[in-house]
């Protein structure tokens, strides 16, 4: 039996906090890099105070400690994605591809262009893995290691290669990343990637539906199938011809302009 407080409430949070969050990240990293650093500030304070609410949470198994450790690991997760997207913590290398690269030294190229990322979002998985691993309420560290999960997947696809490569969210200091794309082809990887997604969003919302009702494990494992859901529609979009601006166009607003004057 579906429930409004235990399933379709999380599915509403979910889907707000990713379409406002996503928004907000990608306009703060397209503006003006003079405003990088104070973006910055703010996003590394939204980042600590996140984790140490993921903390709080974690000692209760109520059903507010489960929206708030689920919010907490989405302002941690958000402190990555910026520094990120800013170029605060991408990789040793910033630039072009070398085009005459193949195999294992094409991927090692392509890696180096985003290990320092990696490295932290693992790192920061590790910590919240071991902070939770003995706790009432895990939500947080969950969201987090599946985030990363599904970001890491929708990656290696890019580099492979997927039918829909565009990114109109990609700041334009970050362009170079297009050139480690692999060609416009639909792949085995990627069938596989949302066939395993959605087998783990179904996963998600059996254990939804099988808790008891109105609990907080009814309200996690709702949090977690949306979540999962909302991937398995992220790699759906690398698959059809689908448009970043469709959904986010408001938040580049200096892209748009530019864009305007340019078919002037």
């Amino acid at each position: 039996m579906v429930s409004w407080s235990g399933h379709i409430v999380p599915f509403i949070v979910t889907v707000a906090i990713w379409f406002i969050a996503t928004g907000l990240i990608a306009w703060a990293d397209n503006r003006e890099r003079s405003t990088f650093s104070r973006s910055m500030m703010i996003g590394g304070a939204a980042g600590i105070t996140g984790l140490v609410v993921i903390l709080f949470a974690s000692l209760s198994a109520e059903v507010w400690a489960v929206y708030l450790a689920f919010i907490g690991a989405l302002m941690v997760w958000g402190w990555h994605e910026l520094s990120f997207l800013t170029g605060a913590a991408a990789g040793p290398r910033r630039g072009p591809g070398d085009p005459s690269l193949t195999g294992m030294a094409r991927f090692r190229q392509a890696a180096a262009t985003v290990m320092h990322h990696e490295v932290a979002l693992a790192l920061t998985a590790l910590l919240l893995i071991s902070l939770s691993w003995d706790v009432p309420n895990q939500i947080g560290a969950t969201v987090f290691v599946l985030m990363f999960g599904m970001r890491l997947t929708s990656k290696i696809n890019l580099f492979v290669g997927v039918p829909n490569t565009t990114s109109e969210m990609l700041p334009e200091h970050l362009a170079y990343l297009k050139t480690y794309f692999g060609p416009n082809r639909m792949t085995l990887l990627l069938v596989l990637s949302i066939l395993g997604l959605g087998a783990m969003t179904a996963w998600f919302g059996t254990l939804a539906l099988a808790a008891p009702l109105g609990s907080a494990e009814m309200v996690g494992a709702s949090l977690l199938t949306t979540l999962a859901l909302l991937g398995v529609l992220e790699h759906f979009f690398l698959a059809l011809p689908f448009r970043d601006g469709m959904l986010w166009g408001w938040a580049l607003p200096r892209r748009n302009a530019a864009g305007a004057q340019g078919r002037n």
